[in-house]
């Protein structure tokens, strides 16, 4: 069961992207960003009640911290989704994974000082051959979609994959101090609805699109019911096997988002595209891999 609810997180993930995409056309990335957030946040606190947790926190700094990292990813995603092909804007999304043995290497790297007693720290080569294998397939998936329109948007979906890594590590330090993964996802969506009404307020708010305004509901409520999809994946993994398995199997993600794109947006992917998609999955199921086995308790990602 643990694996058919990643699956499932993954299938719900997707989907969020086929409304984001759907309605980027009538609603800015900062309103999307705005009513994922508000959405969510109702859920979450009914969760919380649910489950007889408080919601108050020691630990307000951090989850700001987490917030604002998180929502720059977010909104990054978000606009990548709506100047990109479904399936390149998921794919580099899921790129959270390498960008965090990135930050391993480099921290290791940074830290090291020379001295005899502390001899040059390896270079891994199997996290730096991880990395050069998902950077490989980011050049393979963009360059036979990419024009001078999507150059931007490919950037900024970079960037949120990287941003991602940092929410992500956040996550990691906030579940060792003892916080629950339902308070830390109630403040993260607390801060993307504070974060998006204030850039509403600053760039204005979209006209009324009718009927294309019911697309921003299941926004929120297909972003909350993979998050407790995940959540329950993770809960019912009770080897570090099965809890690797769960950890791979969100990049189902990036499979489902290309289908969706596909069949719902007429989205093309060229061969070198399927062939980079196929090196990102790898390299990320490979960094994962490789990150759980210094991090075993480490709590799952947020999208």
């Amino acid at each position: 069961m643990h694996a058919l609810w990643m699956v499932l997180a993954a299938f719900f993930f997707a989907s969020m992207g086929v409304c984001i995409k759907a309605a980027s056309p009538y609603f800015s990335p900062a309103e999307m960003v705005f009513y994922r957030g508000l959405i969510g946040m109702i859920m979450m606190y009914f969760l919380a009640r649910h489950q007889c947790m408080s919601l108050k926190t020691r630990y307000p700094g951090m989850h700001a911290w987490r917030s604002l990292i998180g929502v720059t990813s977010l909104g990054a995603w978000f606009y990548a989704i709506a100047h990109l092909p479904l399936a390149t804007a998921m794919t580099l999304n899921y790129m959270s994974s390498v960008w965090v043995a990135v930050f391993l290497v480099g921290a290791a790297l940074w830290t090291w000082r020379p001295s005899a007693a502390t001899p040059k720290p390896p270079l891994q080569g199997s996290l730096v051959a991880t990395i050069i294998v998902g950077f490989a397939g980011v050049i393979l998936m963009l360059r036979p979609n990419f024009n001078q329109d999507q150059a931007f948007a490919g950037m900024l979906g970079l960037m949120s994959g990287m941003a991602a890594a940092f929410a992500y590590m956040q996550v990691v330090a906030l579940s060792r101090i003892g916080e629950p993964e339902t308070r830390t996802v109630f403040y993260f969506a607390a801060g993307s609805a504070l974060a998006g009404g204030a850039a509403m307020l600053a760039t204005g708010i979209s006209p009324w699109a009718g009927w294309n305004t019911l697309w921003l509901i299941p926004i929120g409520v297909l972003a909350s019911i993979a998050q407790l999809c995940l959540t329950k994946a993770y809960a019912q993994a009770r080897t570090s096997r099965e809890t690797l398995v769960v950890a791979n199997l969100q990049y189902s993600g990036i499979i489902f988002g290309a289908i969706s794109g596909m069949v719902f947006f007429g989205d093309k992917i060229p061969m070198l595209g399927w062939l980079g998609m196929f090196l990102i999955i790898a390299s990320g199921i490979a960094a994962t891999i490789l990150r759980s086995r210094s991090a075993p308790d480490a709590p799952s990602e947020e999208r």
